[in-house]
């Protein structure tokens, strides 16, 4: 027996809608109810109340893993419609208050964490009622949240080619050589480029951004490639060189300090540093709320300070 408009929605609730789109996004109970600050127990029963409410299973297990159902999906693409139409009617009730208000939903690569906070900053003081989230994925994970369209902008170095997205770069991300002050590179300076690569070289995994550009280079230079240690994020490597395990390429923001005070030395290298640019990426078409669009006017009108800024950090 199918219901009424009225009757379904007199059996809905925001709250049942946000605990599904919880769990449809961390894939589970135990996960979701972590991220909303409620038991276990509580989760399950707001979405069991919401498939009673809709008449089909929403969540199924197969095993030990949770799957989306295709009535689950058909309404995940809904409750994300019926929340981003809520966040624009909020966005738009504070800018008839003369203000800019709302959330800015941001995904950045672990390269660029380095980054993005300096840009918040001056931001969210020009707009102090702007609530801010920051996530930090790797990159297969930031390519998937633009294929679900979940977040306001993601940001990432090498931007996919075989999608419809919009980017803006806004600062130069180089990649470069280094080396514990120990190595003998660190006095060398003829060090050849497939001599660095055949030291025990630490590398990001497979399918990251840094990794892609290192390879990307190397196939254009005929070097030959070898990784001595994967290492699943650029803190590790750098701690990793540090302690001696090995030589790496890894994001210049990312080890100014420990250049600065002499921990690691970046040698020079032909073809070094690899420059790509940070970007501010989204779906072609996305319907950019006001905040969103604010950040992107500021992101534009402050390239040329942004880059000052940045190169002041790298002669500190």
């Amino acid at each position: 027996m199918s219901l009424s408009l009225q009757q379904l929605l007199n059996r809905l609730s925001f709250r049942q809608m946000q605990v599904f789109e919880a769990v449809y996004q961390e894939r589970g109970y135990r996960k979701a109810a972590e991220k909303l600050g409620l038991t276990q127990p509580a989760v399950s029963s707001q979405i069991r109340k919401l498939e009673q409410a809709l008449g089909q299973p929403l969540f199924e297990y197969v095993g030990r893993r949770l799957y989306c159902t295709h009535a689950g999906e058909n309404v995940a693409e809904r409750i994300r419609s019926i929340f981003e139409q809520i966040q624009h009617l909020q966005s738009d009730l504070h800018l008839l208050q003369g203000q800019l208000s709302g959330d800015l939903r941001l995904s950045a690569v672990s390269t660029a964490q380095y980054a993005i906070p300096h840009l918040l900053k001056e931001f969210t003081t020009l707009y102090p009622t702007v609530n801010v989230t920051l996530n930090i994925a790797n990159r297969a994970e930031a390519v998937e949240l633009l294929n679900q369209n979940s977040d306001d902008l993601v940001v990432m170095g090498l931007v996919p080619n075989d999608r419809s997205l919009a980017s803006l770069p806004f600062l130069d991300n180089e990649l470069i050589p280094v080396v514990p002050a120990s190595h003998p590179f660190a006095k060398n300076k003829r060090v050849t480029p497939q001599q660095f690569m055949d030291e025990n070289l630490l590398m990001r995994e497979s399918g990251s951004g840094n990794r892609l550009a290192l390879e990307q280079h190397c196939q254009q230079q005929r070097l030959n490639l070898r990784s001595y240690m994967e290492i699943g994020s650029n803190d590790a490597i750098k701690h990793g060189v540090q302690a001696g395990l090995g030589v790496a390429v890894l994001p210049k923001l990312s080890v100014l300090s420990e250049i600065h005070q002499g921990v690691l030395v970046s040698p020079e290298i032909k073809g070094f540093p690899l420059r790509r640019s940070w970007c501010l990426v989204y779906p072609k078409g996305k319907h950019l709320t006001p905040v969103t669009q604010a950040f992107l006017d500021y992101i534009q009108s402050n390239l040329k300070s942004i880059h000052h800024y940045f190169k002041q950090l790298d002669k500190q």
